[in-house]
């Protein structure tokens, strides 16, 4: 079953640039983050629970993705 997001409040990244290649986040869900193309925004999203967002977001900030 797919999680309700109709109370989801997507924000693009400040860092974003203007060429359209953006995603969006919501981070106002308790306990999931739900993230979707920014020029699809009535298609479907991706969800992560906040634990794996976080890890996600750490191994960016670390570098772990860096190629």
């Amino acid at each position: 079953m797919s999680p309700d997001l109709s109370s989801a409040e997507f924000h693009k990244s400040s860092l974003s640039g203007a060429n359209g290649q953006c995603v969006e986040v919501a981070t106002n869900l308790p306990g999931l983050v739900a993230v979707r193309d920014s020029k699809n925004p009535s298609g479907p999203a991706l969800t992560f629970s906040a634990s794996e967002w976080n890890a996600f977001i750490g191994d960016i900030k670390i570098g772990t993705f860096d190629s």
